[in-house]
């Protein structure tokens, strides 16, 4: 009997300090991206520092090709909205007709749209123009941050989420996270090669598209909790007039 509960006591403990370590991990991160952040946007509107925007251009000048433009282009196509409405469509449809999970399919259009408010937003804000000499063909809008970057870190990034929450396996787990981490980070620096946004517009979109993830995410947890307080009363004693007290 001492030993069951010895067992019990184990896991518990176990399972709080594996939360504390991943509750510890995210806030850094958060921390670090809304640092991130502000430390772009008093770079680039308060100091007007442009230094590391042009040496990562005249670097990256040195690697031109038609090569690697062909590269670039595909990767970048992966942050394109032509990409990732259909994504996101298709994740809508997987949650809600094929596995049934309500909220899935609510997070993944909840953050989508509001990550894509979030953008226009800021950069109808902070109204910075784009590079004037654009590699291969030229971006309409604003420069600052970049959409590309933040679209791809909510989008992306609500993935590894998911599949943090839903995959077993841990070495496929850690995979699938490495290269999707991977894939934000080539389609954020695709954006810089083909001279289409600044280094620190990358930086600066990467960033907030972080901090929105992770708030947004909170955000529809909370109601999803709130709903299910709200629905399982019913559900396991439904003859129970609501609002009367027996």
């Amino acid at each position: 009997m001492i030993r069951k509960v010895r067992e019990k006591i184990g896991k518990v403990w176990a399972s709080v300090a594996l939360l504390s370590i991943e509750i510890i991990v995210v806030g850094a991160l958060f921390l670090g991206a809304f640092t991130g952040f502000v430390f772009m946007v008093r770079r680039v509107f308060h100091l007007h520092d442009t230094k590391l925007d042009y040496e990562v251009f005249n670097y990256l000048s040195k690697h031109v090709n038609g090569t690697n433009n062909s590269i670039m282009l595909g990767i970048t196509f992966l942050g394109r909205h032509e990409f990732l409405i259909p994504a996101n469509l298709f994740l809508i449809f997987y949650f809600l007709v094929v596995k049934k999970h309500k909220w899935y399919s609510i997070k993944v259009p909840a953050i989508a749209l509001s990550s894509l408010a979030l953008m226009f937003l800021l950069k109808h804000l902070f109204g910075r123009e784009r590079p004037l000499t654009p590699l291969l063909e030229e971006a309409k809008g604003m420069s600052f941050p970049s959409g590309h970057a933040l679209m791809s870190v909510t989008f992306y990034g609500l993935l590894i989420y998911i599949i943090w929450q839903s995959v077993k396996n841990k070495k496929l787990r850690l995979a699938l996270t490495f290269a999707l981490i991977l894939l934000i980070l080539l389609i954020g620096f695709s954006r810089i090669y083909l001279r289409v946004h600044y280094t620190t517009d990358v930086i600066a979109g990467f960033c907030m598209g972080f901090l929105w993830l992770v708030v947004s995410i909170w955000v529809v947890d909370q109601f999803e909790k709130f709903s299910k307080r709200k629905v399982s009363p019913i559900v396991e004693n439904p003859t129970k007039p609501i609002g009367i007290e027996q």
